[in-house]
């Protein structure tokens, strides 16, 4: 299983976010009726996700080609019953940017909310930490993203996607030894984009 992320490609901890009341503002993650399920468990994967996924996370869907105005709502009944599955997080994630709103049309949380509930269901799950990084870049809040790459890094080990992210996160916040160092990395683990390298070379900044 290889889940694609976007293209580019909170903290180290998190807390679930409440209001004076002590309610959950993003909801309760066990609070749907088919779920929650694990994207990360071969089991939920091959059992339960077709059936999630035949219906509200299409092609179209996914890609955000899909004629129907309620990609926000099928992205959101996927992440409600997998609320770590990786692709769909993503696609929330893009839906965000094109429509320049932290809650896209028809979504039922905000795009924080959602990897907020994904990381309260699975907090050791990599992947879900460095698609958030991502977009939290992508939206130049570079501060929220920095500790998000660290936690992934940790929880990932070695991940040449991850690595590229984080040198362009460097690259952006003018640290750019830290960009090349971890723009190594990921060329030295096959990374085949050649954007970092460029960014580096026409700053000065690229060595070997």
């Amino acid at each position: 299983m290889k889940p694609k992320h976007l293209a580019l490609i909170l903290l180290l901890g998190t807390s679930i976010t409440t209001n004076a009341a002590g309610y959950k503002v993003c909801g309760d993650v066990y609070g749907t009726t088919y779920g929650p399920y694990d994207y990360t468990n071969p089991e939920h994967f091959r059992k339960r996700l077709p059936i999630v996924e035949q219906f509200h996370f299409t092609y179209d869907i996914e890609n955000l080609t899909a004629k129907s105005s309620n990609s926000g709502g099928d992205l959101s009944y996927t992440l409600a019953t997998f609320p770590n599955h990786h692709r769909a997080l993503a696609a929330m994630a893009k839906l965000a940017i094109r429509e320049k709103t932290n809650k896209p049309h028809m979504s039922k949380q905000t795009v924080e909310c959602w990897f907020e509930r994904a990381i309260e269901w699975r907090p050791e799950d990599g992947i879900v930490r460095m698609v958030f990084g991502t977009y939290l870049s992508h939206v130049k809040r570079y501060k929220e993203a920095l500790p998000q790459y660290l936690k992934a890094e940790a929880l990932l080990k070695s991940n040449t996607n991850l690595y590229y992210n984080m040198g362009l996160l460097y690259f952006n916040i003018k640290d750019y030894g830290k960009s090349l160092e971890y723009a190594k990395k990921a060329y030295a683990g096959g990374f085949p984009l050649p954007g970092l390298r460029d960014m580096l070379k026409k700053a000065g900044k690229w060595e070997g």
